[in-house]
């Protein structure tokens, strides 16, 4: 299965309504991990709201307590996977502290190639939101529907949703919601990976984060992202000689100025 062509600029995710209890986390969480596994089965196109509510074993309504609809459900799925890379590279530079740039370059890429092997759903969405398909709402406006192919159109916020109750966080959909209520600004998804890496390699190598070192992580992140989806392509585990050549192309271009 290809990977699902990603837009430029992204607007970034915001939950409809924030979890504050640990239960509602909890069922954040597993309506996530459903939809990742939902979109290795059954592609981005086929993915709905409805399969994704049964998968995780929750009411429909609470689907949408959280999301709009499934590209604000995606976008989130999106802006967890970024948080988990980041976390994966942090922990392998500080497992390994005398890494150099050549080391940590490969620990940024194997731990993406990793995610992109292992990871439910990360092959078809890493760290960007699908592009629209023809007619799908590309917000997460309640009522925008469309883009659920398995007839679950006017579905309501709280169709078979009892959840909320007493747990805290109020039932209606104003409450609650805090800085999760609102949309946030457009974001490129690679620049938001450039920002995170280029932050990891200054700390880890003991070099400032400057203008120039963005510069040239947020290149090569544009530049690995195309060799990889590449080697993807060329095979689903990864084409070992591409994912070679992408290495040495970031040992070549990023080694001297993290050196």
């Amino acid at each position: 299965m290809d990977p699902v062509p990603q837009t430029r600029p992204q607007t970034a995710p915001a939950l409809r309504r924030a979890p504050v209890q640990q239960r509602s986390a909890e069922r954040l969480a597993r309506i996530l991990d459903a939809c990742a596994v939902l979109l290795d089965e059954t592609g981005y196109e086929r993915l709905s709201t409805r399969a994704v509510a049964v998968r995780a074993g929750v009411p429909i309504g609470s689907v949408y307590r959280f999301f709009g609809n499934k590209r604000a459900m995606v976008a989130a799925l999106a802006l967890r996977n970024l948080d988990r890379y980041a976390e994966r590279v942090s922990e392998r530079l500080a497992a390994t502290p005398l890494l150099d740039a050549h080391g940590a370059i490969d620990g940024v890429l194997d731990e993406f190639i990793a995610m992109k092997r292992t990871v439910p759903g990360f092959a078809l969405v890493d760290f960007g939101v699908p592009a629209a398909l023809p007619g799908e709402a590309s917000d997460s406006t309640p009522g925008n529907t469309s883009d659920e192919a398995s007839g679950t159109e006017g579905d309501t916020i709280g169709d078979g949703d009892s959840e909320g109750e007493g747990d805290g966080e109020g039932d209606s959909e104003g409450e609650g919601d805090g800085e999760g209520g609102s949309r946030g600004e457009a974001e490129d998804p690679n620049r938001l990976v450039a920002e995170r890496i280029c932050a990891l390699l200054a700390t880890h190598l003991g070099r400032p984060a400057d203008e120039e070192l963005h510069r040239k992580v947020l290149v090569g992140v544009e530049t690995a992202d195309a060799l990889v989806r590449l080697a993807f392509r060329a095979d689903p585990a990864g084409d070992p000689a591409l994912v070679d050549e992408t290495r040495l192309l970031l040992h070549a271009y990023l080694g001297p100025s993290l050196s």
